[in-house]
């Protein structure tokens, strides 16, 4: 398969926000493998291709902005009637004969905003015209305004802007505005789909959450733990992925832990690994639920700054340390809005948690002179299975944590890559 992206593009400043919608499929499309092409004006800048823009992997064309020896000067035609200038069909002819060659070896063409601004009226029937000669080409036209009132009578060329093209699906940013979407173009509204902006967290965090990402998928989790610390017995990372099994063994939802693991001399780093990872499945988690940043190129520890960051994504933090001074990263998770679990055997942990209103369970603790030792009844799988439910119900009921799980779950590229745009092209 192969995607052309018909943009018009003249300038490609990241102020505009359509430079960045259309960045955003380019994404998805050049990660799926699949050949794409964009194509612009040919009074758009080299030198402004940055980013995904300059990617090898894109065929850049310039399409026509010239008739004869004189440049094309785009006009208004936002009204639904008036004066065309002069050479407005001269003008769409030799634009129509560019796009019909450029868009030659092309399966679906997309379109963004062609169909709808009043500036785009010559490029509208222009690839009106050049289908004429791509009768096997499928278009997707791409509206990112609010639909306009279609005009009884619309005549053309104005038509354009109010009429369905032929083998051309209909697309808006919100099912709110299909309705609209359909009346203004007088097609069914079963030729019309939404595919979402996108909220593309990974591209404005750093080159080690990029590398975690590719690795462990930090977007698509209901639950997304992450737990740093020194990696000892001590800070009880089995006790973390024990909870997390638990959770998921009873609620069914989709559980990722990524341990940003410290070097420490305590224990041998791969039996302790292997001994969490057994934990883990124990209760419920699968293999593939469980990550360490130490295995995935970091194995003197992730910086903090990424920790911070990672905590900018998950929803709930685990602390079932058997020993704090203080708790900073009680702090740290809290600050980016995660749902606190602390041990409240651990004198400073319950001092701070009580303060954010953590939630808190018991697991084996050094308090000041003594130590403690949980017993729990029928089990310990009981116990931490009926924290479980408790503890999704909290998340699923609290409105903030909710919204930031469906902020990055449901609006991220890869959600809309594989549930709106990708289907889109297969039809």
């Amino acid at each position: 398969m192969k995607v052309a992206i018909l943009t018009m593009f003249n300038g490609l400043s990241n102020t505009y926000s359509l430079v960045n919608v259309v960045a955003e499929h380019l994404e998805m499309l050049l990660d799926a493998g699949i050949e794409t092409k964009v194509l612009v004006s040919e009074n758009c800048p080299d030198n402004e291709r940055e980013g995904i823009y300059a990617d090898e992997r894109l065929e850049w064309v310039k399409i026509t902005n010239m008739l004869g020896s004189e440049q094309i000067h785009w006009h208004d035609y936002s009204q639904p009637e008036g004066e065309l200038h002069d050479t407005f069909f001269a003008e769409a002819d030799a634009i129509a004969q560019d796009f019909a060659s450029n868009l030659a070896d092309a399966d679906v063409c997309i379109m963004h905003d062609i169909h709808y601004q009043g500036w785009h009226l010559v490029h509208n029937v222009a690839i009106r015209k050049a289908q004429a000669q791509l009768p096997n080409l499928k278009f997707i036209a791409i509206t990112h305004s609010a639909p306009v009132s279609r005009p009884p009578k619309p005549k053309y060329p104005f038509s354009c802007r109010y009429t369905l093209m032929p083998n051309t699906i209909y697309v808006y940013p919100t099912q709110s505005g299909i309705q609209a979407l359909a009346k203004q173009y007088d097609v069914p509204e079963g030729r019309c789909r939404v595919v979402y902006n996108c909220l593309d967290m990974i591209s404005m965090l750093s080159a080690g959450i990029k590398a975690v990402q590719k690795e462990a998928d930090l977007l698509s989790p209901d639950i997304l733990i992450i737990y740093p610390g020194r990696f000892t017995p001590g800070k009880k990372f089995e006790k973390v992925a024990a909870l997390a099994g638990a959770i998921k063994k009873i609620t069914e939802l989709n559980v990722r832990v990524v341990f940003c693991d410290f070097p420490c001399m305590d224990i041998e780093p791969e039996k302790y690994k292997n001994a969490i990872r057994k934990i883990g499945c124990f209760y419920g988690l699968d293999d593939s639920d469980m990550a360490f940043t130490s295995d995935l190129g970091y194995p003197q520890g992730f910086p903090r700054s990424g920790v911070f960051e990672l905590f900018t994504l998950s929803n709930l933090f685990i602390c079932p340390s058997y020993s704090e001074s203080f708790g900073l990263t009680v702090l740290e998770a809290a600050s980016r809005g995660n749902f606190l679990v602390l041990n409240e055997m651990v004198p400073a942990l319950e001092e701070i948690g009580k303060k954010l209103k953590a939630y808190f369970m018991r697991w084996d603790a050094r308090n000041f002179g003594f130590d403690t030792k949980e017993t729990y009844w029928p089990s310990e799988q009981s116990y931490l299975e009926e924290h479980a439910a408790l503890i999704a119900n909290r998340l699923r009921d609290n409105p903030v944590l909710f919204s930031k799980t469906m902020a990055r779950q449901k609006f991220s590229p890869q959600w809309v890559w594989y549930n709106q745009l990708q289907p889109l092209l297969e039809m």
